[in-house]
């Protein structure tokens, strides 16, 4: 079963389990860098949880998944069409001032990192930011039906190191805000120079 297959058939309970989850203080480390009204591209965006929260407040949203199931329902939830595509379909050039991946590259294989950051990198408009997130760890594993690529801070400078892009990166460490999950997250804020 390929992620895509997995999210298409599970997207109802994955919804429903992630699109109130409180974000909040993950919002106030990276909004407070963009200027009013910014433009945010949500990549990988499931439920559509922080894309609407974008758009209530006042910013321009783009947003895509790769689950025709899951972009259905966060359509409706947004109340805008989410593109359906995967992170190597991204050819935006310069078009947004944020890229928001929360827990959605976790889903790309290390080696195909670099390249999706880069394709990521080339959406951002100069002095853009770029927020994602990892289960903290290191190395591929498969977990019922998907495969995730864990990172730790080493691992994601590696793969950053790879772009040739001039960046600056802060990362911390935050636990599941899910019920009963005890996971920690590898968070990162990389700022184009």
């Amino acid at each position: 079963m390929s992620q895509k297959d997995y999210y298409d058939e599970n997207a109802q309970v994955f919804f429903d389990s992630t699109v109130d989850v409180d974000m909040a203080p993950l919002y106030q480390r990276v909004l407070p860098l963009l200027p009013t009204g910014a433009s945010i591209l949500d990549a990988g965006c499931g439920s559509g949880r922080d894309a609407v929260y974008f758009k209530r407040h006042g910013y321009s949203v783009t947003a895509f998944d790769a689950s025709e199931s899951l972009c259905v329902l966060a359509s409706a939830h947004l109340g805008q069409d989410v593109h359906c595509m995967r992170f190597d379909e991204i050819e935006w050039q310069g078009a947004f001032h944020a890229v928001w991946a929360c827990a959605s590259l976790l889903h790309v294989p290390y080696g195909e990192l670099p390249v999706t950051f880069e394709r990521l990198f080339a959406a951002l408009k100069p002095g853009g930011v770029l927020y994602c997130s990892f289960k903290y760890g290191s190395g591929e594993r498969e977990f019922g039906g998907r495969t995730f690529t864990d990172l730790d801070e080493s691992g994601l400078e590696r793969a950053l190191s790879l772009t040739g892009v001039a960046f600056e990166l802060e990362t911390w460490v935050t636990e599941d805000q899910r019920p009963g999950r005890e996971e920690s997250w590898l968070n990162a804020l990389i700022r184009l120079k």
